[in-house]
């Protein structure tokens, strides 16, 4: 995704990873890029760790990164968005640097100076098909849609790109399969007007 979004010149990308994203990046496969690949990629411009966001002891003034991230973005995806992260996010927690992006995020326009509409987050979850059918994946789903869904809601902030049926990672076929990421990329240039 990163790859084919940077062939967008007026486009800045910066990648923010989890702890669990983090063991996907060792180049297990073509599909599994190094990090240092992503590093080499034009247009990112930055790929962020939780380590990153206490480098140093935090003194009043000095910048704080998810709140810099949240400012810097115009839109944020998560792809894949995970069970774990999805009840995270749905929940409130914010135990890492992407979590606390998204608790920080503008919900209202409001902290924008001068206010401007909301930016939105676009997620694409991914995950196994007993946990993409268990019933609280449903509700978790329901408050990303209906309570802060954008679609067809000048005041929702997210979209939800739900998964497809494929086999999955672990092997099992069945839904909870990541959208193809042709469509993500697709959405994302549609979004911004890239296209």
């Amino acid at each position: 995704m990163a790859e084919a979004l940077s062939r967008h010149t007026n486009l800045s990308i910066r990648i923010v990873l989890t702890k669990a994203a983090e063991n996907f990046l060792a180049g297990q496969s073509d599909e599994q890029p190094t990090l240092q690949y992503l590093q080499s990629i034009p247009n990112i411009d930055g790929v962020f760790v939780d380590q990153d966001e206490w480098t140093e002891p935090w003194t009043r003034g000095a910048g704080i990164l998810h709140i810099e991230l949240r400012r810097w973005s115009d839109l944020l995806v998560i792809a894949p968005l995970s069970a774990n992260s999805l009840a995270k996010m749905t929940t409130g927690l914010a135990d890492n640097l992407l979590l606390s992006i998204v608790r920080a995020w503008d919900t209202t326009g409001a902290t924008n100076s001068p206010a401007t509409a909301v930016k939105k987050i676009i997620v694409a979850p991914a995950m196994n098909t007993a946990m993409w059918l268990h019933p609280i994946t449903k509700k978790q789903i329901k408050i990303l849609e209906e309570d802060w869904g954008a679609e067809g809601n000048p005041k929702g902030w997210v979209e939800v790109l739900e998964p497809i049926e494929k086999t999955l990672a672990c092997g099992d076929p069945g839904s909870g399969a990541m959208r193809e990421w042709t469509d993500v990329v697709s959405t994302i240039e549609n979004r911004l007007t890239l296209c």
